[in-house]
């Protein structure tokens, strides 16, 4: 029978992309998450044929497929800078990050919507979001632009539900278009996840505002600070302000099915254990 729960870890890809798959296969994920190049640099070598069929072959080897795997942009790229030559670097760096994905035969890329940092309003720095996006997709075919919650630090935008739901609003092909909810970043943003009910109610403002049908991808991180702290700092799972009741619900949440679920967790000497534990809290056969 098919396997409707993706989880992994967002593992490394020191020594080049093809070692991310292996580094999963270790921790029994049938997911992972990974960056294609150094997160902190805008340049990066573009990726050799060697690389990527080693790459695919190791997928195959960890049995994970394409669409079980969350790529993660830089996190240098702001889609909605204020400043024009930034702005447009940072879209010419996340259309390479767009192009590597393709290289890789990779369906999804996740990426920090973006900041305005305090020099133009809210509504305009979305609109330029959602323009960014547009562009992106205009020059790619295959992607998914997966945009992930944020916790509301500073002045990063993407921390409420509807700041989501404007952005998903103004983006041309909503056929590649998704949300990554990261658990800390909507805890931390005020939505509770400590008990079934606090789920249920929290889950069902997303779905009324934004749309079980955009969530393509989660990121599952207890929180070290507490509701609605506007700070993001992650945690293992249970052992943080949210808990184990919330990774139970999300385990057995129809929605959660057929997407890629990775840990950030702290302590990455645990992963494996918490990848098995939460297998053993999903109720259904499969």
């Amino acid at each position: 029978m098919t396997v409707s729960r993706w989880i992994g870890a967002h593992v490394s890809a020191a020594g080049g992309v093809q070692n991310a798959p292996l580094n999963a296969l270790e921790l029994g994920a049938n997911a992972f998450a990974l960056f294609t190049k150094n997160q902190r640099r805008w340049q990066a070598a573009p990726l050799t044929t060697l690389q990527i069929d080693a790459f695919n072959s190791n997928c195959l080897k960890a049995n994970v497929a394409p669409e079980a795997i969350l790529p993660h942009d830089s996190y240098l790229i702001n889609l909605g800078h204020p400043d024009p030559i930034q702005l447009d670097k940072s879209r010419q760096a996340f259309f390479d990050e767009m192009t590597r994905c393709e290289q890789l035969g990779l369906t999804l890329l996740n990426f920090h919507p973006g900041s305005h940092l305090r020099k133009i309003p809210i509504d305009d720095c979305l609109a330029l979001i959602s323009d960014s996006i547009n562009m992106a997709l205009d020059r790619s075919s295959t992607v998914t632009a997966v945009i992930e919650n944020t916790a509301g630090q500073g002045s990063n935008l993407g921390h409420s539900f509807e700041q989501l739901a404007q952005i998903i609003d103004k983006v041309e092909d909503k056929s590649r278009v998704g949300i990554c909810i990261d658990t800390c970043h909507m805890f931390a943003a005020g939505y509770d996840l400590t008990s079934e009910q606090a789920c249920q109610a929290s889950f069902k403002q997303f779905d009324d505002i934004v749309g079980d049908k955009y969530l393509k991808a989660m990121h599952l991180n207890d929180s070290k600070t507490p509701l609605n702290s506007r700070v993001d700092r992650h945690d293992s799972l249970g052992e943080g302000y949210i808990g184990k009741a919330a990774f139970e619900f999300i385990m057995n949440h129809d929605a959660t099915k057929n997407i890629p679920m990775v840990l950030e967790t702290t302590n990455s000497e645990i992963w494996s254990q918490e990848i098995s534990w939460l297998r053993s809290l999903t109720r259904e056969e499969e």
